[in-house]
C-alpha cells in the first residue's frame, strides 16, 4: 500500500550512455549516494513511461522530473519548463514517448508536477558527461530539499 503521506518524488530521465543526456540517471545515482530526506527517487532512464504505474501508486504530493533538455542555453544552465510549453517547444529527446504524454498520464494522480531541464552540451553515444552538466546535477541535488520554498531556478522563456 502506498504511503499516503509521501510528499515528494523525483523522476530522473535520460540515457547515461549518451553523454550529457545522462544528467537524470546521474542525479539518481547522487541521490542514492546522498539520500534526500522525504523523497522517493525513481531512475526512469530512457523509458520513463515504464514508471507511470509505480508513480501513480506512489501518489506523491509533488513530482519533480529532471532531464537534459536542449533549450539553446549555455551548457549546465537549468530552467523550470511549464507543462504547456513542453509540447510547444522543440525539445531534444532520446525517449520513446514525449514527456508531455508522461505528464498527462500522471496529472490525475499527482497534484503538482515540476519539470526541470538541464541544458546539455554533448549528447552522443559513449561520450562522458561534461563538467558543466555534472555541476548542474550536483547543484540540483542541493536545491531539491528547498522545493517547498522554491528551487530558485528561473522559468524557461522562449526569449531566453
Amino acid at each position: 500500500m502506498p504511503d499516503s503521506t509521501l510528499r515528494y518524488a523525483l523522476l530522473c530521465v535520460g540515457n547515461s550512455m549518451m553523454g550529457d543526456d545522462g544528467a537524470g540517471p546521474r542525479l539518481a545515482e547522487l541521490c542514492a549516494e546522498k539520500p534526500l530526506t522525504g523523497w522517493t527517487v525513481v531512475d526512469g532512464g530512457a523509458v520513463p513511461e515504464n514508471d507511470i504505474g509505480f508513480l501513480r501508486e506512489l501518489h506523491p504530493q509533488h513530482l519533480v522530473i529532471a532531464d537534459a533538455t536542449d533549450m539553446g542555453l549555455t551548457p549546465g544552465e537549468m530552467r523550470i519548463i511549464a507543462e504547456e510549453d513542453i509540447a510547444d517547444m522543440f525539445m531534444m529527446t532520446t525517449h520513446n514517448l514525449p514527456l508531455t504524454f508522461l505528464i498527462q498520464q500522471l496529472r490525475d494522480d499527482i497534484p503538482q508536477i515540476t519539470f526541470v531541464g538541464i541544458q546539455p552540451d554533448v549528447v552522443a553515444f559513449y561520450y562522458p558527461m561534461t563538467d558543466a552538466v555534472e555541476q548542474a546535477v550536483s547543484r540540483l541535488h542541493q536545491l531539491l530539499p528547498r522545493l517547498e520554498t522554491g528551487l530558485g531556478i528561473a522559468p524557461f522563456s522562449v526569449s531566453t
